[in-house]
């Protein structure tokens, strides 16, 4: 069918279209990607981790069509932090057959005002948005349209210049992938720039990205949502969000780990599995949680973190990274005598001492859009290339 100049046929959005999302809830806004299933959020009442499952890191609107105008309606929920610089606004990516084609930001849509002080949250609703691509080349081609990793995202429809349909299956292994607001995306540039999303795209695979923004606490629900998901790759970055809430102690770490890892080998005995450790944080190097926001830098109109716990304190058995480090490597050596699949990377090799002198952590905890992109290649070449335990077969 020719296009035409303008976007005139609506699709709604289907389960479908919709890939990188373990579930999809029909709501008045519109169709809403979870990152967790409904019984795995009904074991769990924090608002940190249902806001951060439920925005859609690493899921993407997937079609095939001729269309040269592609609009995606949905409804955005924002953030807004009280008496805190605003956030950036949430980007779309568009790819078409795999190569970065537009970028967009939806306007409208709900606001959550967080006053940071007290922990209480305000919502206030507000009308659908779109955002619209065009110029697209008139020719049958794969579209995707990422959604923003930091905005909770409600689909409505497509609008189209064009008929389409649901992509065929890549053919590509599947990397299921757990960690931190750091493998959440904060704070890269856009969905497709967070660090999994470009390691993805250097290993060719599809990602399934269970990374949630300070909720990667070796939560059993979690683990078990990772045995029943099909992965022919699966990850796990440990330890930043333990040593941040102040979780557990050192006796309790190891068993925690050994229980997470057994649950996800009861579902996929053989599968390559990697555990990765924290990246360098010098703030929590050796000094113990919980981390708490910089009022003096908010003062100043910065968003920054600070460690409130004692250096002394890592005696009484509580956690600093270099504790962690140590405790995975155990484990992992352990288990790696009778599991010949089980890897453990260290994260320092993806950001270490040398790297923060020259790309230091803005807020004393994230790293930035060129810190992304570094993990990202590293952990490709470390990981997904020859020789490394994510390697194609044969590689």
């Amino acid at each position: 069918m020719p296009s035409t100049s303008h976007a005139t046929l609506t699709t709604p959005v289907t389960p479908e279209l919709v890939r990188g999302a373990l579930e999809l809830e029909e709501t008045h806004d519109g169709l809403l990607s979870h990152r967790l299933p409904a019984w795995a959020r009904a074991q769990c009442t924090d608002g940190q981790l249902a806001m951060a499952e439920s925005q859609p890191s690493g899921v993407r609107v997937v079609f095939r069509t001729r269309a040269t105008v592609v609009e995606l309606e949905t409804v955005p929920t924002k953030r807004v932090y009280a008496g805190a610089p605003p956030r950036p606004e949430g980007l779309y990516d568009l790819l078409v057959d795999g190569r970065p084609a537009g970028q967009a930001s939806a306007t409208g849509g709900n606001t959550v005002t967080i006053d940071m002080s007290t922990g209480s949250a305000e919502m206030s609703t507000g009308p659908a948005g779109s955002v619209r691509f065009d110029g697209l080349p008139d020719t049958d081609k794969t579209v995707e349209v990422w959604l923003p990793y930091n905005e909770i995202t409600a689909l409505v429809a497509l609008r189209t210049d064009a008929p389409v349909e649901p992509a065929p299956a890549s053919g590509r292994r599947t990397w299921l992938h757990h960690g931190s607001s750091i493998s959440h995306g904060s704070d890269a540039a856009s969905p497709t720039t967070i660090w999994p999303a470009l390691a993805a795209a250097a290993g060719d695979v599809d990602l399934v990205n269970l990374g949630f923004g300070g909720s990667a606490l070796l939560a059993p629900f979690v683990a078990r949502t990772m045995r029943d998901t099909p992965a022919d790759l699966i990850s796990l970055k440990i330890g930043i969000n333990l040593v941040n809430a102040d979780l557990m102690r050192l006796r309790a770490l190891g068993p925690a780990v050994h229980g997470f890892l057994d649950t996800i080998r009861d579902g996929h005995p053989d599968t390559p599995l990697l555990v990765v450790s924290p990246i360098l944080c010098p703030m929590h190097e050796d000094t113990p949680g919980p981390t708490a926001f910089d009022f003096s830098r908010l003062a100043e109109g910065k968003l920054a973190f600070v460690a409130s716990g004692d250096p002394e304190e890592r005696a009484e058995g509580k956690l600093t990274l270099n504790a962690v480090r140590e405790e995975l490597e155990r484990v992992v050596e352990t288990r790696a005598k009778d599991d010949p699949h089980l890897h453990l990377l260290d994260g320092r090799l993806l950001y270490g001492e040398r790297d923060h002198a020259e790309l230091p952590l803005p807020d004393g905890l994230h790293p930035d859009a060129a810190t992304h992109r570094l993990i990202g290649e590293r952990f490709a070449a470390r990981v997904f290339a020859a020789g490394g335990p994510f390697a194609p077969a044969g590689g």
